[in-house]
């Protein structure tokens, strides 16, 4: 509910402090005292997108405030908790509009978006009028219009949570299958690469290993001709055989030479014992240096392929491994791909008749809930001396959604057998307000806590029927708040509150100014609402009269 409304500084509006109540509140004045910048001004707050020169001649910048009460369940408290804005039983917004055009708004003493500011007024108010085209008349809101009449939130959520599971199927599906298509599109690439790895079967650390052996064997092809000439001369035909003529030579003259040859002889005894030691290990170590051609020149080859299919798979030679058993299991999951998608197709299917029998069943409850509505409508349309207007909720086959696959549209004719078309075009003025409202009677207990405003949906009638309007009103407004801007006399009597604009001009400036009535006071204006400048006693009598 709207409580209280301060302007300043906003086109002819210096100040202007406005304290709002539950209940029909009317405010009424001459065309032109100002009633249209109340709204410009509260849709300015609101965020709703309007006219561009708000701020009054000489001022630096126009504020306009807002306070709005909320009830515990009130859903603008989720548009703030969403927005992380801090929530409380009252609301208030704050928008400031400077000369340079910038604007600036904060929800409760915090900085917002004018986009957040849309989203609350989206719960707070509604516009109701002949030029309306962002409630009533606009066609996208007519099906959750019909939904909220018909109260049926367990057929919505069961579509919307089939819509999930069929979009999340779907989903599967085409990722399936466009998996499927690039493995088999790397098919032949795959199966060749594979069995490339297959036939040469490379082990963990072969490739460290060969190129060791390798090394080993390119290093004793090099130095076993310098090792066998080694061991040539060390052995009979060289230091062996010259050591052993010179043993037996001195052998032959020792026990001539009184001792003199003994240790020269033990010393070329232990000389010959390291000489076999030497040459031994030179015979061992040509043992090792052995090797056959042919090994080293499968070794090379090995170890050759080995690198040469590492580089062409970007890996090294370690991983080759790995990279057969992911390139396997692509193949594998190429093979298990087919079955795969055979199961989701069958799971799509599934779902889809899931979403086609809740889709269904939403279909038939809007279809009954239409007629309910049309019926209703109807009834609030005789009083209003539209008894030979039809209106009707007409259902086409749309694109399926998360809300089932209804197209939904108000249409109406003004006489049997008319043509029916949208609102907005088939209706004239006075018709169209008529309708609107009594659409909205009927619409009326769907939209808890919010305020409705009407601008002059009453224009065009007058008597019985601006009084039928009036009621209607009245009745729109018992368990919530109706704001009325109305020229007509019947409907301001019936108002709980009634407020008047008008325009004065204060040194040689114009300015409006909006005054609460009281009881007698309500009386001069509806009097003057019924008879004009001058008010007579007639006219206050009539105006008693209304007011009852």
């Amino acid at each position: 509910m709207l409580r209280a409304l301060e302007i300043r500084d906003m086109l002819i509006i210096d100040r202007l402090e406005l304290a709002f109540q539950p209940g029909l509140n009317v405010l009424t004045g001459e065309t032109g005292a100002g009633k249209s910048i109340l709204l410009d001004s509260l849709g300015f707050v609101l965020g709703w997108r309007g006219r561009a020169d708000l701020v009054r001649s000489g001022a630096e910048q126009g504020e306009v405030v807002a306070e709005f009460a909320l009830s515990p369940d009130h859903p603008a408290r989720d548009v703030l908790v969403e927005a992380g804005l801090p929530e409380d039983d009252s609301l208030i917004l704050r928008r400031v509009n400077g000369r340079d055009g910038r604007k600036t708004a904060w929800v409760n003493d915090r900085r917002c978006s004018g986009e957040v500011l849309r989203a609350l007024s989206a719960t707070l108010v509604e516009l109701h009028g002949q030029h309306d085209d962002r409630g009533l008349l606009d066609a996208r809101g007519h099906r959750a219009l019909l939904d909220a009449f018909a109260n049926h939130p367990d057929l919505l959520e069961e579509v919307e949570a089939a819509w999930k599971t069929t979009s999340a199927a779907r989903r599967a599906l085409k990722k399936a299958e466009a998996d499927v298509v690039k493995i088999r599109e790397e098919e032949e690439y795959l199966r060749h690469s594979v069995s490339e790895m297959d036939a040469l079967d490379p082990q963990p650390d072969e490739e460290a290993a060969l190129d060791t052996s390798r090394r080993q064997m390119q290093a004793a092809e090099r130095i076993r001709a310098d090792v066998t000439a080694a061991l040539q001369a060390l052995g009979n035909d060289g230091a062996e055989g010259a050591m052993s003529d010179a043993q037996r030579w001195l052998d032959g003259v020792a026990d001539k030479a009184e001792g003199a040859l003994d240790e020269p002889l033990d010393a070329l005894g232990r000389a010959f014992t390291e000489l076999g030691e030497a040459v031994q290990g030179i015979e061992t170590a040509l043992e090792h240096l052995s090797f056959n051609p042919i090994d080293l020149e499968e070794t090379e080859e090995r170890l050759f392929a080995i690198r040469a299919l590492a580089r062409k798979h970007g890996v090294v030679a370690d991983e080759l491994g790995d990279l057969a058993n992911l390139l396997r299991g692509r193949l594998a999951a190429l093979e298990q791909g087919d079955a795969d998608i055979a199961d989701l197709r069958k799971t799509l299917t599934r779902a889809e008749e899931a979403y086609d029998m809740a889709a269904a069943k939403l279909t038939a409850a809007r279809i009954e809930a239409a007629a309910q509505l049309d019926a209703a409508v109807t009834a609030e349309l005789k009083p209003l001396k539209m008894e030979r207007a039809v209106f009707t909720t007409t259902l086409t086959a749309g694109d399926a959604g998360p809300e089932g696959r209804d197209a939904v549209e108000f249409t109406v004719a003004t006489n049997p057998g008319a043509p029916s078309g949208p609102l907005g075009k088939i209706a004239s003025g006075g018709e169209l307000s008529r309708f609107l409202l009594a659409l909205k009677v009927c619409l009326s207990d769907r939209d808890a806590g919010i305020t409705m405003i009407f601008d002059e949906i009453d224009r065009g009638v007058g008597g019985a029927t601006a009084d039928a309007v009036g009621r209607r009103l009245q009745a729109l407004a018992e368990d919530g708040q109706v704001l009325v801007v109305t020229h007509s006399p019947q409907v301001a009597a019936l108002g709980a509150h009634h407020w008047r604009v008008e325009k004065r001009v204060v040194d040689e400036m114009t300015l409006s100014t909006v005054t609460p009535l009281a009881a007698s006071d309500r009386v001069d204006e509806i009097a003057r609402m019924l008879s004009g400048d001058t008010i007579t006693e007639e006219a206050r009598a009539a105006a008693r009269a209304l007011l009852g």
